[in-house]
C-alpha cells in the first residue's frame, strides 16, 4: 500500500495556524512512515517563510511539506482593520478562490506521486471538505476550539437558534442545550448577539458552512463504507469529558492541547525552531525571560490579548493605569500593528512591553503569578497546561465562552466591563488583588490551577488520554481505509 497522506488545511490566522501546525508535527510522528503537508493561505506561507526566495513554493523541513494555497488575497487581509462590506467580500473571495486553488494543491501533489489519503480542514475552511467529499477522499474536521464550544453551535444550528436569537438582548437569560450546563446568553459566542457588525456575521457565515459540511458527513456516514464523521478537538478529554459526549453522529477525539512543545519527543512533539515554525509575528528581542528570572515568584502581571483582537487606546490607558495601581511588576505583549502614536513602551525594572514573545515560555516561567488575556482557546489551554491563574476580558467568538469555562474550572475570575467591553483601572486592580493578594479566593485559584496542570500533564504524558485518543483517530482510519 502507498503510505498514508495527511493534508492539513488552516485559515490563515496565527489562531488557527498553530494548534493546526502542532497537529501536523503529531501525525508525522505518530504515523511512521506517513507523509504530511500542511497548507495555510500565501499571504501566511510568505510570513512563515519570508527568506525563501521564491516564498510561495513548497518547503520541507525534514518532517511536515508546507504548500499554499490562495485565498485571493496574497498580500494579507486585517479583520482589524476592514470594515463590514471589505470583510464580506473577503469572506466570498476565501470560499471561491480558496475552493479553486485548494483543489489544484491536491491536484498537484497527486502529479508529483504524492496523492493525498486523508484531509484534515480546520474550521473555515469548509470547502476543503467540500472538495474532498466530491473526491472521494476521507476527512476529518480539526475543530480548534473547545468542545463546548463544537457542542454549543451544533445545538444552536440543530434546534436553539430562534431561541437565543429571541432573547439575544437579554444577557442573563440561561439556555440549557443537551449535554451541557445551563448557560447565560453573555457565556455564548459573541456571534449569536453581535448581529449588525458586519464583520461578525460575515465570519460567522463561515462557521455555518463548516457545521453544514459536518451535517452532510452525519447524514452520509452509512453510505460511506460505513465510517462515521470524525472530529480531531484541540481540547483534554479531562476538561471536558461532558461537552465530548453531548455531539451526535459524530467520532469525537479529543487531542489537545496542540502546544508541539509541550509533547515529549518520543510521544510526538519537539521544542525549538521546529516548534516555531508556525509563527507570524517576529520575537521581540529584549530580553524579557532573563527580566522575568530576576523577579520573585508569583509575582508578575502577564498581560496579551492576542494576536488579532485590535485593544483600543482607551482601553490600554485603563490598562496601565490599573497596573500601576496594583504595584506589581507586570510583562505586557502590545503588538507592533496596534500601537498607538506615543505609545510608551520604554521599559524599567517594574514594567516591560514587548511586541511579540514565546507565550508558554512566559505563563511557564515561576516569576508569572496571573496572566490577564482575552481567553482564545489557544492562550486558555495554555495557561491550563502552566498552572497560571486568569482573570479573562473576552473580546469577541468564543471567547466569552472560555471565560466561563475558565471560573468553572476554578482558574481565575471573568473581569466586569463596561458596554464597550472596556476593563477600566479599578476593576483590573481589584481582580488582580483578588488572584494575586493573601485573600481565600486567590489561593483557591491557585490551588485549582495547580491541580488542572498536573491533570493536563498526566494528559500529554506517554500513555496518556490526548495520545491514546490520536492513537485511535489512527487506528480508526487505517481499519476503514
Amino acid at each position: 500500500m502507498a503510505p498514508q497522506h495527511f493534508l492539513v488545511v488552516t485559515f490563515p490566522f496565527q489562531g488557527h495556524i498553530s494548534p493546526a501546525r502542532a497537529l501536523a508535527e503529531r501525525l508525522a510522528r505518530a504515523t511512521p512512515g506517513a507523509r504530511v503537508t500542511f497548507s495555510t493561505a500565501v499571504s501566511a506561507h510568505r510570513r512563515m517563510f519570508s527568506m525563501l526566495a521564491s516564498p510561495d513554493d513548497e518547503v520541507h523541513d525534514g518532517t511536515i511539506s508546507y504548500i499554499p494555497y490562495s485565498d485571493g488575497y496574497d498580500h494579507g487581509f486585517s479583520f482589524v482593520a476592514g470594515d463590514g462590506d471589505e470583510v464580506e467580500r473577503y469572506v466570498e473571495a476565501f470560499g471561491r478562490v480558496g475552493r479553486e486553488t485548494f483543489s489544484a494543491v491536491l491536484d498537484r501533489l497527486a502529479a508529483r506521486g504524492r496523492p493525498v489519503t486523508c484531509v484534515v480542514y480546520a474550521m473555515l475552511t469548509w470547502w476543503a471538505a467540500e472538495i474532498s467529499r466530491e473526491r472521494g477522499v476521507p476527512r476529518a474536521l480539526y475543530w480548534i476550539q473547545p468542545a463546548t464550544m463544537l457542542a454549543v453551535y451544533y445545538h444552536y444550528f440543530h434546534g436553539y437558534e430562534r431561541l437565543v436569537t429571541e432573547h439575544a438582548a437579554e444577557p442573563g437569560f440561561t439556555v440549557s442545550m443537551p449535554g451541557l450546563p445551563p448557560m447565560a446568553i453573555r457565556d455564548l459566542p459573541s456571534f449569536f448577539t453581535n448581529l449588525t457588525d458586519g464583520r461578525s456575521v460575515a465570519a460567522f457565515g463561515d462557521i455555518r458552512r463548516t457545521f453544514q459540511q459536518l451535517d452532510l458527513d452525519v447524514d452520509g456516514s452509512s453510505s460511506a463504507g460505513g465510517r462515521q464523521a470524525m472530529v480531531l478537538v484541540n481540547t483534554v478529554e479531562e476538561l471536558e469529558a461532558g461537552a465530548l459526549a453531548s455531539v451526535p453522529g459524530v467520532d469525537v477525539f479529543p487531542v489537545g492541547p496542540a502546544v508541539v512543545s509541550l509533547f515529549t519527543e518520543g510521544e510526538g512533539g519537539t521544542t525549538g525552531a521546529a516548534a516555531a515554525v508556525g509563527d507570524l509575528f517576529e520575537h521581540d528581542g529584549k530580553g524579557y525571560v532573563e527580566w522575568l528570572d530576576t523577579k520573585p515568584a508569583r509575582s508578575v502581571v502577564y498581560v496579551s490579548f492576542g494576536s488579532v483582537a485590535a485593544v483600543s487606546k482607551r482601553q490600554k490607558d485603563e490598562l496601565k493605569r490599573g497596573l500601576a495601581a496594583s504595584g506589581r511588576p507586570y510583562l505586557w505583549v502590545v503588538r507592533n500593528n496596534n500601537r498607538d502614536d506615543g505609545f510608551d513602551h520604554a521599559g524599567d525594572e517594574r514594567r516591560m512591553v514587548v511586541g511579540w514573545c514565546d507565550q508558554l515560555r512566559v505563563l511557564s516561567h515561576p516569576a508569572v503569578g496571573c496572566f490577564v488575556t482575552h481567553c482564545g482557546w489557544n492562550s486558555t489551554l495554555e495557561t491550563v497546561a502552566c498552572g497560571a491563574p486568569v482573570i479573562a476580558v473576552p473580546q469577541w467568538s468564543d471567547q466569552n465562552t472560555n471565560a466561563r469555562l475558565v471560573v468553572q474550572w476554578g482558574i481565575g475570575v471573568r473581569a466586569t466591563t463596561d458596554v464597550d467591553g472596556v476593563l477600566d483601572a479599578e476593576e483590573l486592580a481589584r481582580c488582580l488583588q483578588m488572584i494575586m493578594g493573601d485573600r481565600e479566593e486567590g489561593a483557591a485559584m491557585r490551588a485549582s490551577s495547580t491541580a488542572w496542570k498536573a491533570k493536563l500533564q498526566q494528559a500529554i504524558a506517554a500513555g496518556g488520554s490526548s495520545g491514546r485518543n490520536l492513537r485511535t483517530f489512527l487506528d480508526q482510519f487505517a481499519n476503514d481505509a
